[in-house]
């Protein structure tokens, strides 16, 4: 990922269904379409393993062009999924897909860095986005992307797939009806062992650190949780290989947050230990899921009886999560995690290190 950066700045470029998720931003497609022409910035694991798979499976979009620094991939890509030339781009020609009728989404799979500046071009070019969490670094940042966007009238998805799987909705469902009684205390945790070390995940420059990728799921568990904004944050961080997370970098997160309702979180997340779930404390029960927020998918219990098991394989959570927002942009209906949703918690993410940073407890508005 170092030499892919260095390559895109030598370049020259430049500038570049909950109810905690309200969006008041959608735009038509640009043409009367039964399927939306996604474009997949960025070549990386996620979009070879997980989100090119799952656009084999999806009924209302399909893999339409990518964009990518690395000639070697762009052709291996064409011939797996005979995408033809003209819906192959570099970074240098990113811009010239605002001329091409068969691409309607660009989804931005790049490092968190680099997030504002390919959702900001992508506005400008006319199409729609859709952006891998963490939504940036910065909440300016996300402020940013969703005003280009707003100005453009082209919509912005935060790439969230826990929101559009049935076991997640079921049980924050489920928890918005009371059937746990109210909530009193969230734990949750994401973490799993990275053994890499020079991957962008270990690079602050580029948005590493745990918080900003694993952490957002616990941040996340604990506003689905609650159903509330948090009001206060304390937090503690470390790592167990400094040669590796440098420069106060994260390795390991451990969070406390204080809801409007009186409610608790305590969060945990690391890149060098293995933990996957969330355990919800009511006044007339519990909510044990594990895992939390696997690929593979979830599982639950109630503590009053009852499972939470809705089984599928990998990719479907990213397949489920791409028709879901191809077909609100088709209906011009709300999509279900608006670029606000990322904002949320990117707020949040940002009082965390600058609770961690002080130790001191930090307010959030």
């Amino acid at each position: 990922m170092t030499s892919r950066r260095t390559f895109l700045h030598t370049a020259g470029l430049t500038g570049l269904a909950t109810s905690l998720a309200p969006n008041a931003l959608w735009a038509a497609t640009r043409s009367a379409k039964d399927r939306l022409g996604v474009a997949l910035v960025g070549l990386g694991y996620y979009s070879t393993d997980l989100l090119a798979p799952a656009l084999q499976k999806t009924k209302n979009c399909y893999l339409a062009g990518i964009v990518t620094g690395t000639p070697e991939k762009a052709e291996k890509w064409k011939k797996q999924y005979n995408i033809p030339d003209k819906n192959i781009y570099s970074y240098q020609t990113f811009d010239q897909i605002a001329n091409n009728p068969d691409i309607d989404v660009v989804y931005v799979v790049l490092p968190p860095s680099m997030h504002e500046e390919y959702v900001i071009r992508a506005a400008k070019a006319g199409k729609h986005v859709w952006c891998e969490k963490p939504m940036a670094v910065t909440a300016k940042e996300c402020q940013n992307m969703i005003d280009a966007c707003a100005k453009n009238k082209v919509s912005l998805a935060i790439g969230y797939r826990l929101h559009h799987e049935p076991n997640t909705q079921e049980w924050t469902k489920a928890l918005r009806s009371g059937k746990i009684g109210n909530v009193l205390m969230v734990s949750c945790s994401a973490a799993y062992y990275d053994a890499r070390t020079d991957h962008w995940k270990q690079k602050k420059e580029m948005g590493g650190g745990v918080m900003y990728d694993m952490g957002v799921y616990v941040v996340q568990g604990a506003r689905l949780a609650t159903g509330e904004e948090p009001i206060a944050v304390t937090a503690q961080q470390y790592t167990t290989r400094p040669n590796v997370y440098k420069n106060g970098l994260d390795e390991t997160s451990m969070v406390q947050l204080v809801f409007p309702s009186g409610a608790r979180a305590a969060l945990q997340t690391s890149y060098g230990m293995n933990m996957n779930y969330l355990h919800v404390t009511g006044s007339k029960g519990t909510l044990y899921m594990e895992p939390y927020s696997g690929y593979n998918g979830q599982k639950g219990v109630w503590s009053h009886g009852g499972r939470i098991e809705h089984p599928y394989e990998v990719p479907m959570q990213q397949a489920m999560q791409m028709d879901d927002d191809a077909a609100a942009i088709m209906a011009k209906k709300p999509l279900l995690v608006p670029g606000e949703e990322g904002l949320r918690d990117i707020r949040v993410v940002e009082a965390i290190y600058a609770a961690a940073k002080s130790g001191k407890e930090v307010k959030l508005g």
